[in-house]
Parts: structure tokens; sequence; C-alpha cells
């Protein structure tokens, strides 16, 4: 069940790039939201799977991904602003593939920080969607929050071993 609202996101992604409207796209954003709380709980409750625990982070920054070309396609941010706010998506992509192409895939639970993130994320993108003043500020903490969760996830990692090692 968790996997499957996982899998929900992806088209909720191109959702989100095709659909001309704000406001369907702030239901499709909260629908996404929904199902990420959800899965989430779900895998506390009743376990997650392995493909579960893989495909969760990249259904993930895929929406966030596709979201926030809408944003950049509308104009609204500079494109360094929405390199900010994805910056710790795309440190942590090339840090999975670097320990996966290494050999050493390295396996680091959700934190606080990284959380943080994702809640900033979705803020920012209501402030989109809503035409909200707060856009460019929401934009550049969530730039500083992410910061934040890459040093955090930086020593989490120094701290850990590779998986089956």
């Amino acid at each position: 069940m968790a996997d499957a609202l996982t899998l929900a996101r992806l088209p909720l992604a191109a959702a989100f790039l095709l659909v001309p409207r704000a406001d369907w796209r702030l239901v499709i954003l909260a629908v996404a939201a929904a199902t990420d709380l959800l899965d989430g709980f779900l895998a506390r409750r009743i376990g997650s799977s392995r493909f579960g625990g893989f495909i969760d982070p990249v259904a993930d920054k895929l929406f966030m991904l596709a979201a926030f070309i809408v944003v950049a396609a509308s104009g609204a941010l500079a494109w360094y602003e929405i390199g900010g706010v994805l910056i710790r998506d795309l440190v942590a992509t090339i840090a999975f593939l670097v320990t996966l192409f290494s050999g050493r895939p390295m396996a680091i639970p959700a934190r606080l920080g990284g959380k943080a993130v994702t809640v900033a994320q979705l803020l920012t993108l209501v402030a989109f969607l809503t035409g909200s003043p707060l856009l460019r500020p929401l934009a550049w903490a969530t730039g500083a929050i992410a910061l934040y969760a890459i040093w955090d996830y930086s020593q989490a990692g120094r701290a850990r071993r590779p998986v089956g090692g």
C-alpha cells in the first residue's frame, strides 16, 4: 500500500507539468504532499519494502523537479533561486549515484533537516501557486534550510558505514 501511494506521485508530477491552472496545481500539490505523509506513516506502521525505500526519494525528487520546472517557466524566481530550493535534492542525487557506482551504497535514514527542506519546498510552491509576496523570501529560506540539511546529512554519512560493509 505504501509503495502504491509513493508511485502515485509520478503521474502527479506529470499532471503538475501539464495542468495549466494554478488552482488545479494546488490540488495536485496537496494530494502529492498527502501521499508523501501517508506512505511514510504506513511504511513505519506496517513496514517498508526494499523497493519503497528506493522509489520514495526518487518520486519525491521527480515531483519537486516537475513542480519547479513550472516555477522556472513562469519566471517568478531566478534560476539561482530555484537552484537553491532544489540544491539538497541535487546533492542527494549525486551522492546516491556516487555511492551506487562506487559499489558502496549507503543508507542514511531521513533526518529532521531533510524533512524541513521538504516542508519549505511545499510552502514555496504554495506561495507560487497563490501569488503570495512571500514566494521569494520562502525560496531563500528553503535554500538556507537545504544547505543546513546537506551539512547535516554529510555529518551523518561520515558516521555510517556502507551497507554490507
